[in-house]
């Protein structure tokens, strides 16, 4: 992916990642045969805060690391979900390597992490959305999700096609106390986790929080959400994955963070005028 990629910027932010991340599982968990392969076949339960790390890296690489690099990442993984399948608690078989499945798991990733830097860090064109949704297509393919949404309104109509599907669940409970109470972010940003973990719910379609029993923000606590987001976006660290990837396509390290600034400066010019 080209370094001024909107991908590039989406996945800078900390906040925006956590947020959206702990979004997409809560609608992956909220499919039922999604929800037997991720549950009783991974760390969450035994080691939350690792599983959590190691997503986040997978996430990590495919963006801002060479194709040669990700894609040896992704055929591991692929070669991991080909020994994986079982029987829902609904009876229905599943393949952790289903087109279907696959093609859920990607929406969710994007739809996530997309919504969460929406929400917190600046509003994005539908044109810039469709471009994020486009740019996550080379990736997608590569794990077999051969029909993940590749715009906004695909996306819209894959959520509105799987919705009657999700439900909630013991499962999707115990994720929530999981994500609201492991020691995930760093000792500083810890006693708003609980917050965060709220605007992820936040961030899901309406009518989905109601199927899911889930409650999100008040006014004001999206507002905080915002400002902590917009804290966490201008800390710059040139052992961070994004600050690396621009040094290793010969750009300074704080080439994101200046880009970032030029378009917040952009958006502001043009509301005001």
């Amino acid at each position: 992916m080209p370094a001024h990629s909107i991908a590039w910027q989406v996945f800078r932010n900390p906040i925006a990642l956590f947020v959206g991340g702990v979004a997409a599982v809560i609608l992956e968990l909220a499919e039922p045969r999604v929800r037997a392969g991720v549950w009783d076949n991974s760390s969450f339960k035994t080691d939350p805060v690792d599983r959590l790390r190691r997503t986040g890296l997978a996430a990590m690489v495919t963006v801002y690391a060479a194709r040669s690099v990700a894609e040896e990442m992704i055929a591991g993984i692929r070669r991991i979900h080909d020994r994986i399948e079982g029987v829902s608690e609904s009876g229905e078989r599943y393949r952790a390597n289903d087109p279907e499945l696959l093609d859920w798991v990607q929406a969710t990733a994007c739809f996530g992490f997309l919504e969460a830097y929406c929400a917190f860090v600046r509003p994005l064109s539908l044109a810039e959305r469709d471009s994020f949704y486009q740019q996550s297509l080379p990736a997608a393919r590569l794990y077999g999700a051969a029909g993940a949404p590749g715009s906004e309104a695909e996306m819209k109509a894959q959520l509105e096609a799987m919705r009657p599907r999700l439900g909630p669940s013991a499962e999707l409970s115990e994720f929530l106390r999981i994500m609201r109470a492991a020691p995930i972010l760093p000792k500083p940003a810890r006693p708003a986790q609980r917050l965060f973990v709220r605007a992820a719910i936040d961030i899901l379609p309406r009518r989905v929080r109601g199927q899911l029993g889930l409650a999100g923000l008040g006014a004001a606590e999206r507002r905080l959400v915002a400002a902590l987001a917009g804290l966490s976006g201008k800390i710059h660290l040139d052992d961070s994955p994004p600050a690396q990837a621009c040094v290793r396509l010969g750009l300074p390290p704080d080439y994101l963070w200046n880009t970032e600034m030029e378009q917040r400066a952009h958006l502001r010019r043009s509301s005001s005028g």
